[in-house]
This record gives C-alpha cells, sequence and structure tokens, in this order.
C-alpha cells in the first residue's frame, strides 16, 4: 500500500497501463511530471487531447490520419498498382525512411494470435480483400514481422485470401543485418539468408 497521495496513485496506475512502462518507470514519470514546469505538463496533456481529438485511422488503408484519407493515400505521385501491407500505422515509417518504396500501404491493426484470441477477423484482413477486388493492385508486399505471429498471418493473407485474386504477392526478404557476425546468426536467419541470395 502506497502513500501517495490519489491523483500521484491514479496517474502512476494509469501510466503504468502503457505498454512497456512497468510500476518502477511509471513511478519515476509520474514524480517527473509532479516536479516540471506546469507549461510543461500542460503541453503534454494537450499533445494527448488533440491527438484524441484530431487523430482517427485512414477509411482506406487504416494509417494514421488527420481526415478521412491519409496523406499516402491521396498522394498521386505514390504507385496505386503496388499495396504494402504492415501490422501497425509504425511500420510504415520505418519503410518510409528507407526511400525505397513509393506505393500505397494497408495497416492490419494488429495480427493473428490464437494464444490472445486474435483471429483473421479482427484485423484488417477482410477490408485488404475488398481492396485488392476494388482497386487495381498487381503486387501485394507482405511486410509483416519475421515472428510466429507475423507469419502466420502473412501465410494465412497469401494463401486464403489473395490465392483468388492471382496477383503477384511477396514477403520481404530476411537474413543477415548488415555488420553481423555469421557465427551469432541463429539456424532460420541464416537459412533464410540462403534462400535470399543474390547473384552478384
Amino acid at each position: 500500500m502506497t502513500s501517495y497521495a490519489k491523483p500521484v496513485e491514479v496517474l502512476i496506475d494509469e501510466l503504468g497501463r502503457l505498454p512497456g512502462i512497468g510500476p518502477k518507470s511509471a513511478q519515476r514519470i509520474a514524480f517527473h511530471l509532479l516536479k516540471v514546469d506546469r507549461i510543461d505538463s500542460d503541453r503534454l496533456a494537450n499533445a494527448i487531447v488533440d491527438l484524441k481529438d484530431k487523430i482517427s485511422f485512414c477509411e482506406r488503408c487504416f494509417n494514421v490520419s488527420e481526415g478521412e484519407e491519409c496523406t499516402i493515400c491521396i498522394d498521386p505521385r505514390r504507385n496505386q498498382a503496388v499495396l504494402c501491407v504492415v501490422e501497425e500505422p509504425k511500420d510504415i515509417s520505418a519503410i518510409e525512411k528507407t526511400g525505397a518504396y513509393h506505393g500505397r500501404y494497408h495497416v492490419l491493426l494488429g495480427v493473428i494470435n490464437p494464444l490472445e484470441g486474435v483471429g483473421p477477423d479482427q484485423i484488417k484482413i477482410r477490408e485488404l480483400a475488398h481492396r485488392v477486388a476494388a482497386e487495381s493492385i498487381t503486387e501485394v508486399i507482405l511486410c509483416t514481422n519475421p515472428n510466429l505471429e507475423g507469419e502466420t498471418t502473412a501465410a494465412f493473407i497469401a494463401n486464403k485470401i489473395l490465392k483468388p485474386f492471382e496477383i503477384k504477392v511477396t514477403r520481404l526478404a530476411s537474413g543477415l543485418p548488415v555488420g553481423g557476425d555469421l557465427e551469432y546468426a541463429d539456424e532460420l536467419t541464416l537459412g533464410r539468408a540462403l534462400e535470399g541470395r543474390q547473384t552478384l
């Protein structure tokens, strides 16, 4: 039982509900906010309120957006025929930083995870099928994470959803990171690197 004032306890509890924030971190952040100037804490509070008031999910691709459609969906310079499927909006930022992709996106807002009760109907797979049927898509790049849930989701989409459309379905190449050592690579990573080898 803590002896903190009720507002402090409530803030610690709320901060502790955020992903990646444990009880100690929540306590540290709460006391940091208590020490900062009121203008700084107000700025944080206003940013959270603005986020909830002004940001929603794009009606087409489910990226974060200030309007009905996000800036990528309404950009006429993007390749309309290629669709990159990612798990979360933050994945778009990572891909955009490479400068190597110029198509559009579809955000699943999750992955298939039976242990957590998440099936295909709980993420935006049905909406992906509708887009492929309605839009002139020639290639779908599956960019889910290379873990069990990501691989399961990619396989389900490729085999159950996209197969009837007879379009090109690709998966991000995976393998050894630049600067990595062979001796530290696990078998799956090495195997993927061998399968995805390129001619020089």
